[in-house]
């Protein structure tokens, strides 16, 4: 059977604004579909934090005007935005694949990851999104339901929480495709989150990483291996010290003890190191690489990049 890959695409891959997306998606089908034609199975996820940063804006922007247009929950943002990243990035992979013969059905899901309600991080939402306002209007959305935090002095903004994923709603649905020998683009900026209730799924005031979620699809899967694409052809211990290193690769004992030792960066590198360990643990067998964008054929080979696993 062929094996099946994760490719976790950063924001390198993807642009900061509509024209520069539309660029950029057309260089990373080129990667992708060199994959594709090596035989792998390739599902697509990728994160949305400039994306989901201009919807945020603009309807707060919306909101302050004569139209009133609501203020939308973070749920919806997110959902917005793996839409249209989906939209430019399944009609650049088909384009790119017919131009080479392969004629494979390229889909994007609309996803939800549940998370937990009695998550930790919902006690204490900390990452801001979207416009400052000022107190009188903090005031105003907080009466809505939307947490407000003031920001260094320069006004009121949201936060939301950042809880670990639990589960991938459509996970059936992505696996049946990749069964079809067809191309998925999936968990789109970590997913929508969602909490289970009963039946019902409610949307959740919060954003998930989308390496974890990543690392969480690639598990429910049984992907043999997950691509954390980033900034860095490899990760780095003692980063931007005169005793830089360089790693190749680590063990699951030697990546826990560099977590630990704290030598990767919240919010940049430690949150890909921790996904691409907890995926490598979750099975016997299963390897994480962490790389460039235009390196993962090499990392695959074992040439360049950062290999997780035991």
């Amino acid at each position: 059977m062929k094996k099946t890959i994760v490719l976790a695409l950063g924001g390198n891959a993807l642009g900061n604004d509509l024209p520069g997306q539309m660029a950029a998606v057309k260089t990373t089908s080129v990667v992708i579909a060199d994959l594709i034609a090596q035989g792998y199975r390739v599902v697509v996820t990728h994160g949305n934090g400039p994306q989901v940063g201009m919807i945020t804006g603009a309807f707060e922007a919306a909101s302050k005007t004569e139209a009133k247009s609501p203020v939308l929950p973070m749920s919806v943002c997110v959902a917005l935005s793996q839409g249209y990243i989906g939209y430019d990035l399944q009609n650049a992979l088909r384009e790119e694949l017919l131009n080479r013969g392969i004629n494979k059905p390229v889909a994007t899901i609309v996803t939800q990851v549940e998370v937990d309600a009695a998550d930790p991080s919902f006690k204490n939402p900390a990452k801001p999104i979207g416009a400052f306002y000022s107190k009188e209007e903090a005031e105003a959305l907080s009466r809505k339901g939307f947490e407000m935090r003031e920001d260094a002095g320069r006004g009121y903004r949201r936060v939301v929480s950042s809880p670990k994923p639990v589960d991938i709603i459509e996970k059936e649905t992505v696996k049946a495709m990749l069964d079809a020998d067809q191309l998925v683009i999936t968990v789109g900026g970590g997913g929508i989150p969602v909490i289970r209730d009963g039946n019902t799924l409610r949307g959740a005031n919060a954003v998930i990483d989308k390496d974890w979620a990543s690392a969480k699809l690639a598990e429910m899967i049984d992907a043999d291996m997950l691509i954390i694409l980033t900034a860095v052809e490899k990760i780095a211990i003692n980063f931007g010290k005169p005793n830089e290193q360089w790693l190749d690769k680590l063990t699951s004992a030697d990546a826990q003890r560099y977590i630990d030792e704290k030598h990767f960066a919240p919010g940049s590198m430690l949150p890909k190191v921790e996904a691409a360990l907890s995926f490598s643990r979750s099975k016997k067998g299963r390897k994480a690489l962490i790389t460039l964008l235009n390196k993962a054929k090499d990392g695959i080979e074992g040439k360049t990049g950062t290999i997780i696993g035991d």
